[in-house]
C-alpha cells in the first residue's frame, strides 16, 4: 500500500515515511523524522527532526511530537495531547542542548489533552486519562489519571480496565481476550495468551 499524503501537508526532505502511512491535512513532517509502517497523522500534526513513530502509531489533530520524543509501535496520542522537550523552559534562555528524551513503549494510550512533561517513560500499554498531567515514569499496564497524574488501576492490551487491585498479588483474566494478567511487586505482567 502506498502513502497517502494530503496537498496541504509539507513533507521536508529526508524525512522516512514507512509504507500504508496516512498524512492528512496541515501536517509537518521535519527532515529528520523517522515514521514507520501504517502510521496516521490526523490534521494539524508536527513531527520535529530527532523524532522516532513505531509502526500502527495514530497521531490525532492537533498534536506536536518534538524533538527527542520516541513513540514505539502501536501508541496511541489523543486529540490535542501535548509533549515538550525541555523542563524549564525560558524565552531568554537557550536551552536546546538540555533536551530531555521521552520514551512511550509500546502499545501505550495518551488521552486527549494530556500533558507528557519530557524526561519519563510511558510503559508499554499504559492508559493516561484525558487531561491528565505526566510528571514521572509510568509503569506498564497503569491507568492513570489527574494533574498530576495518579495510578487509579490497571488496563488491559485490549483497552479494558482489568480487575485488579492496585498492591499485592493477584490474577484476573481479560474477558474480550481472555489473556490472564497477573499483579506481583507491584507491576502487572500477561502470563498466558490465548491463540
Amino acid at each position: 500500500m502506498d502513502i497517502t499524503i494530503h496537498e496541504t501537508a509539507i513533507i521536508d526532505t529526508g524525512a522516512q515515511i514507512g509504507k500504508g502511512s496516512r498524512i492528512w491535512h496541515w501536517v509537518h513532517v521535519c527532515g529528520g523524522a523517522k515514521i514507520g509502517e501504517n502510521v496516521s497523522l490526523g490534521q494539524n500534526v508536527f513531527v520535529g527532526n530527532k523524532v522516532i513513530i513505531g509502526n500502527h502509531c495514530k497521531v490525532q489533530n492537533n498534536v506536536s511530537i518534538y524533538d527527542n520524543v520516541t513513540l514505539e509501535a502501536g501508541v496511541f496520542c489523543g486529540p490535542s495531547m501535548v509533549f515538550t522537550n525541555v523542563y524549564n523552559p525560558r524565552s531568554l534562555v537557550e536551552r536546546k542542548n538540555e533536551y530531555l528524551d521521552t520514551l512511550v513503549k509500546k502499545g501505550a494510550t495518551l488521552g486527549a489533552n494530556c500533558t507528557i512533561v519530557c524526561g519519563v517513560t510511558i510503559g508499554q500499554f499504559a492508559f493516561i486519562g484525558a487531561g491528565s498531567v505526566i510528571t514521572k515514569d509510568i509503569k506498564s499496564y497503569a491507568l492513570m489519571v489527574g494533574n498530576p497524574a495518579k495510578q487509579i488501576g490497571w488496563m488491559s492490551e485490549y483497552g479494558e480496565r482489568l480487575d485488579l487491585p492496585l498492591h499485592g498479588e493477584a490474577k484476573t483474566t481479560c474477558p474480550h481476550t481472555q489473556t490472564e494478567y497477573q499483579l506481583n511487586a507491584n507491576r502487572v505482567s500477561v502470563v498466558k495468551v490465548v491463540e
